[in-house]
């Protein structure tokens, strides 16, 4: 697999490897972008120097006339309810047409999602899940309810996702699924993940929370895993406030999402319980806002996706920086900008780097989340159920999170800086933006 910007974790530590540009040019419509003046040799905007960036992009409204006409329908309706409404059909019907995926069930979060995927999957007591330590903590909330362990495997240094070798170390007899994080809209290597899958009978679920658009080697992501999970919470790329979608055209798995989410209930044979389930419902209103959200997506995500790759070109070959690796066949959504430093190279730590970036005018950030998901308390703790984790004390793992490592994880979010990308950017801004990490980086440079 070709990555832009790839290295081990070795090589980024001792600072040895170069850096590939890689990145394909943009068009020529999407080149004509006003010239920058190079300021790398400026004092910094924190010492009271001129700052690299002047712009203010601001995102724009998010929705309008289109989500009007839709809710202006749903008052002349007799019936708010998700099955068979009319802008839940719709927005089901739009949805497939960007991800062509057979059964697909509207819920009310990508948390929802998710675990409406768990229990399809039938992950049950004492059942292990391999995912990614970076990540919202709802990628294994429905994992914990159903009893079963998440197992946290370690990422690829530049591209933030599961490394399959890992994941394949992590695999044992108790394993039962993995979910794939496709983190900041960054494809996972799908392919090598549902080989491993396909090997040892696991179901593969694509968490596509923030990949809303993004395509793995041409195919739209969530089609290449055995069930697909969408987030629609505000700070998506799309949204309705909260909701989710979860999808599949697997026979085994595609045909039981409903049920899954909808209290156990068969809409479509009716008949008495089988199972139980909690109530993940969508809403008539959440699918009319979701509908007109999903018209929107297309220009939302090619805008994403030029800014970011412009950056990563930019970016490239600037001591110290690490750009975001997005593998060249793929498509990135970029719901964030992640690059990292490398801190042999910088006389600065992450906070002074980040706080001159922000004087330059750069919307930035440090890190993502605070530590990885099994470093927070409630896992050092296994303390999920009201201080308590059942599996654990019946004998059914020897789990221990506070012994658990992902080292290059931990490296990640130590090292990593956030630079937000959004549609309502322009590429003016993007290049001073990253002429201001190149001013910044020069002046710490070791």
């Amino acid at each position: 697999m070709k990555t832009r910007n790839a290295l081990s974790r070795r090589e980024f530590l001792a600072g040895s490897a170069g850096l590939a540009a890689g990145m394909p040019a943009l068009n020529a419509a999407e080149t004509q972008v006003p010239a920058t003046v190079p300021i790398t040799a400026s004092r910094l905007a924190l010492n009271g120097g001129p700052k690299a960036v002047t712009l203010a992009p601001k995102l724009g409204k998010r929705w309008g006339e289109p989500e009007r006409e839709r809710l202006n329908g749903l008052i002349s309706q007799d019936t708010l309810f998700y099955w068979k409404g009319p802008q839940t059909t719709q927005f089901v019907e739009r949805f497939k047409q960007i991800c062509p995926l057979e059964y697909v069930m509207p819920c009310s979060s990508g948390t929802a999602a998710l675990h409406i995927a768990v229990l399809a999957a039938g992950v049950g007591l004492g059942d292990e899940v391999i995912t990614a330590p970076i990540t919202d903590i709802g990628t294994v909330i429905g994992v914990l309810y159903q009893q079963g362990i998440p197992v946290f495997a370690d990422l690829k240094s530049n591209s933030y996702n599961l490394d399959p070798t890992d994941v394949a170390r992590r695999i044992t007899p108790r394993t039962k699924a993995i979910i794939a994080v496709h983190l900041c809209g960054n494809p996972c290597q799908l392919r090598e993940l549902r080989a491993l899958s396909d090997q040892h009978g696991l179901v593969l679920i694509e968490d596509c929370a923030q990949a809303w658009g993004a395509r793995y080697q041409g195919h739209p992501i969530g089609t290449i895993g055995h069930i697909a999970c969408f987030s629609l919470q505000n700070s998506k790329h799309i949204t309705c406030g909260d909701g989710g979608v979860v999808a599949s055209s697997d026979k085994r798995f595609g045909p039981v999402l409903q049920k899954f989410g909808d209290k156990g209930y068969d809409r479509t044979h009716g008949g008495l319980f089988e199972v139980i389930a909690p109530n993940y419902r969508m809403t008539e209103a959440q699918a009319a806002i979701a509908g007109a959200q999903l018209d929107r997506l297309e220009n939302i995500v090619r805008r994403r996706s030029e800014l970011g790759n412009l950056m990563t070109q930019k970016l490239g070959g600037i001591r110290g920086i690490h750009p975001h690796a997005v593998d060249e066949r793929d498509r990135c959504g970029y719901w964030f900008y992640f690059l990292r430093l490398d801190p042999r190279k910088l006389q600065c730590d992450r906070a002074e780097f980040v706080k001159a970036l922000v004087a330059e005018g750069v919307e930035a950030g440090a890190g993502y989340i605070a530590v990885p998901l099994h470093r927070n308390p409630v896992f050092l703790k296994h303390g999920f159920f009201s201080g308590r984790w059942p599996v654990k004390e019946m004998g059914l793992t020897t789990m221990d999170y506070s012994k658990h490592e992902t080292p290059e994880a931990e490296a990640i979010l130590k090292t990593g800086v956030r630079l937000t990308i959004h549609e309502g950017m322009s590429e003016e801004y993007v290049l001073s933006a990253a002429e201001a990490v190149r001013k910044v980086a020069a002046h710490y440079a070791g």
